[in-house]
């Protein structure tokens, strides 16, 4: 019901009325002796007059509430005051009556100020020497507040609710005015959503969460009377202390027995309320990451937070963005999926339990959106209590004496990096990327190398240090078993993990290139030592060991890397929100998917068909030998691609894998000391990944991967001339006339051929347009058998291979 029409007469009479009380108050309080003059009242109604007539009303702080992707599921509060505003029609009548029988009697009577009550407390006043009565009404304390929550700077707050009559001038002049525009019902509303009941809470709905576990609607007379006395002195009031429960009760009891008296309630109503054992069942609501609904949605929250923190819609500074989140009212709907969630922290739990110094991380993303979808890590979302602290010692051995770790509680960004939070090696996944880098160049997926157990790279190093040929400073690294050895393509290099053909692989194709394929695919690249090591002029193109992880990375860089290739080449950023909605339920823009078409499609699913191979899948044009984590599959019962990774020492172990619905990827490392000693073990994040995406993918449907097709697959296949025992001069010229690239190689093999001529060409047959061709040398000691490089013309890739190419542990 709007507010009934005012009579001007009336309006003007109050205004009259106010002004010259108001000259009494002004002048008893300046000139005491002339208090009650006409000079006066004729100064106050002059002051009175002055004072403005609109009131600049801002809307209070709002708490935002984080919700699971359900839009059910509350994951987190977070506020600067826990309010959040509701219509009068959701507050119980009983409640409204409370508020008016504890703190303004004739609140439907008066036009916003009780003059009659004003008259009162200055007799009183004058009788006691001292302010003792206010008189202010509850449109009165509702504009305190609202001047309050409106103010721009600190002392406007001060002045809002300072003691002085020139407060109390302004506060009836815009309560006149409040009084003639809105309704007693919307002047109700307004102050029971404004008005502070303790506890954090402010507001009826906040306070009827904080008391009584329960919406203000259901509120009983007991239990409003209770909230009613609270707004008077919240402090000393607070029935959840033992000082302040006593107070509060006589409180209540003195509201219930005013409802009687003005008629609110019947004298039977108000002895059984009164009678009524009052239970205080709810609590502080919580507020912000360390305080989820379950703790290990807290590290999902905290990547929420840094997210927010990050997006300009929400203010132009952090200050801005930060005060915007926590008193902006917003719902957000977040992108965590609790079976999904439950799925991860399960499995970690299983096999690496919370207290293990060691991290194992997993996180969940959505190919096609970005969305993620989990993050979960054995560790506790708590700061660890200095007084009493929980973590054990550092690993570090270099750490100062008493230093902790961070296990098992911390809040730093172990999953998604921030701060000084870089990643971990992921060691093997990293081989994708030459591999996508090479199918952009038009190297087919059966494009074949000869991989050595050690291969001797143009790469420069620390002369004799890790990794470079003896005696040397080219970079040489091995394969982590001899079976490796002989022709592979891409199928079966990417299945068996095989160093000796992705470096030359790297090679082929540029470092540099390889390094921005990694960029696009979303790693971030956080350790400045890599981030310098990324450009040209850093010397991108000498970083031999990148295609075999060496850089820093986290699980949801890596995860959003291959869900990238399983959305056929479209990259999302990860996001954690999908729908935020404003205090007024507009919905913004800004949490939808941020995508765009990084590869082009059959790049994407060139690459995914190799990435089957690890992961014990295959497609109808796959040629996938060596499986490094073939129970993938078995267990997902799903199409699924991937890949595993571990660095030198097994200082860290890696796994992704992906459906068309969702990437999972894990890393097992020590945060507190990269360099560990330890050996991280595939057998704990390699199911700890499969497990959480097998439970993820439960009753949802299968998707099957697109297969490559055209080109791409076999490539423009040429026939490579037979140069057999022919000096490496001509050999070496008729191959490139060809229009192939020449190398020849450094050892001699076994050949019929006379000693230092060609034993052949390896590939032999043929090979793609502009492909690598390597010209073996013979040693002259072979029968008359056809050279290893042309024992199988016309196919490419034809060779001899080991007798296994299984993974050994930890590739």
């Amino acid at each position: 019901m709007r507010k009934r029409d005012h009579n001007v007469f009336a309006n003007g009479a109050s205004l009259l009325i106010c002004g010259l009380l108001a000259g009494v108050v002004v002048a008893a309080a300046a000139f005491p002796a002339v208090a009650m003059s006409g000079l006066a009242a004729k100064a106050g109604a002059e002051t009175f007059d002055k004072l403005p007539t609109e009131l600049t009303v801002k809307m209070a702080p709002q708490i935002s509430y984080l919700y699971a992707s359900d839009g059910k599921t509350v994951l987190a509060t977070m506020y600067d005051e826990n309010r959040r505003d509701v219509p009068i029609a959701d507050i119980a009548p009983v409640m409204q009556q409370a508020i008016i029988a504890a703190e303004d009697h004739d609140f439907y009577k008066h036009n916003g100020v009780d003059m009659k009550g004003i008259a009162r407390a200055f007799a009183a006043n004058q009788s006691a020497n001292e302010t003792q009565q206010g008189a202010s009404t509850l449109t009165m304390q509702y504009v305190r507040q609202a001047i309050a929550y409106s103010a721009t700077h600190p002392q406007d707050v001060v002045a809002a609710t300072e003691d002085t009559t020139a407060r109390k001038l302004r506060e009836m002049r815009y309560a006149i005015q409040i009084d003639s525009e809105l309704s007693k019902e919307e002047i109700l509303e307004r102050y029971l959503n404004i008005a502070p009941f303790g506890r954090g809470a402010y507001g009826i709905f906040a306070a009827s969460q904080v008391y009584f576990n329960k919406h203000p609607k259901d509120l009983k007379i007991e239990e409003a009377a209770m909230l009613a006395g609270m707004v008077k002195a919240p402090s000393q009031n607070d029935p959840t202390t033992t000082d302040g429960f006593d107070r509060a009760l006589k409180r209540r009891d003195y509201v219930i027995d005013n409802m009687r008296d003005i008629g609110a309630i019947t004298p039977e109503q108000a002895t059984a309320a009164k009678a009524a054992e009052m239970v205080i069942t709810g609590h502080r609501a919580p507020n912000g990451c360390v305080a989820t609904s379950r703790n290990h949605w807290g590290f999902f929250c905290d990547f929420f937070y840094r997210w927010w923190m990050d997006q300009e819609t929400f203010g132009a500074t952090t200050y801005d963005r930060e005060r915007r989140l926590k008193s902006g009212g917003y719902s957000i709907v977040t992108t965590l999926d609790v079976t999904t969630q439950e799925a991860a922290k399960k499995a970690v739990e299983k096999h690496m339990k919370t207290g293990n110094p060691e991290a194992l991380m997993l996180a969940g993303i959505e190919p096609g959106t970005g969305r993620v979808r989990a993050l979960a890590v054995n560790r506790n979302y708590k700061l660890d209590d200095p007084n009493k602290p929980q973590n054990g010692l550092s690993t570090n051995k270099k750490a100062p004496k008493g230093t902790r770790g961070t296990y098992p509680n911390t809040t730093n960004p172990l999953i998604t990096g921030g701060g000084d939070i870089t990643g971990y090696q992921a060691g093997s996944t990293f081989k994708i990327f030459p591999l996508v880098a090479a199918l952009e160049k038009g190297y087919p997926l059966a494009y074949s190398i000869n991989a050595p157990e050690m291969y001797h790279s143009k790469y420069p190093v620390k002369f004799n240090g890790d990794g470079a040929c003896p005696g040397t400073d080219d970079y040489c690294p091995r394969n982590a078993s001899k079976s490796m050895t002989g022709t592979h393509n891409m199928w079966s290099a990417f299945g068996a993990s095989v160093n000796t053909y992705f470096v030359p692989l790297q090679e082929r194709v540029g470092a540099l290139n390889s390094i921005n394929v990694a960029k696009r695919l979303g790693i971030q690249f956080r350790s400045q030592k890599d981030a310098d090591m990324t450009t040209e002029e850093g010397g991108a193109d000498n970083w031999g060991a990148f295609t075999l992880g060496v850089s820093a990375t986290t699980p949801l860089d890596v995860a959003n890397a291959y869900a990238t290739l399983a959305a056929d080449g479209k990259y999302c950023e990860p996001i954690p929100v999908q729908e935020i909605r404003d205090q007024s339920g507009k919905t913004l823009d800004v949490a939808s998917p941020r995508c765009e078409q990084r590869f082009k499609t059959e790049v994407a699913r060139a690459a995914i068909d190799a990435a089957r191979c690890p992961v014990g899948d295959n497609s109808s044009t796959s040629q996938c030998k060596g499986r490094t984590t073939q129970a993938v599959r078995g267990e997902v019962d799903k199409p699924v691609a991937g890949k595993s990774g571990t660095t030198d020492s097994d200082r860290t172990a890696a796994l992704v894998v992906t459906t068309k619905q969702l990437a999972v990827a894990g890393i097992l490392a020590d945060p507190d000391w990269p360099e560990t000693t330890e050996k991280m073990r595939h057998d704990k994040v390699d199911p700890a990944v499969y497990e959480t995406l097998r439970d993820a993918m439960k009753g949802k449907p299968s998707q099957q991967f697109t297969p490559p097709n055209g080109k791409i697959v076999q490539g423009d296949q040429r026939s490579i001339p037979n140069v057999e025992c022919q000096p490496v001069d001509t050999a070496r010229s008729r191959v490139k006339g060809a229009g192939f690239e020449v190398e020849v190689s450094t050892k001699q093999v076994d050949s019929k051929c006379p000693v230092g001529t060609a034993a052949g060409t390896n590939p032999s047959g043929r090979t793609i347009k502009g492909g690598a061709v390597t010209i073996e040398i013979s040693n002259g000691k072979g029968s008359n058998s056809p050279s290893p490089g042309n024992n199988a013309p016309g196919q490419p890739g034809d060779g001899p291979r080991g007798p296994n190419l299984g993974r050994p542990p930890g590739q």
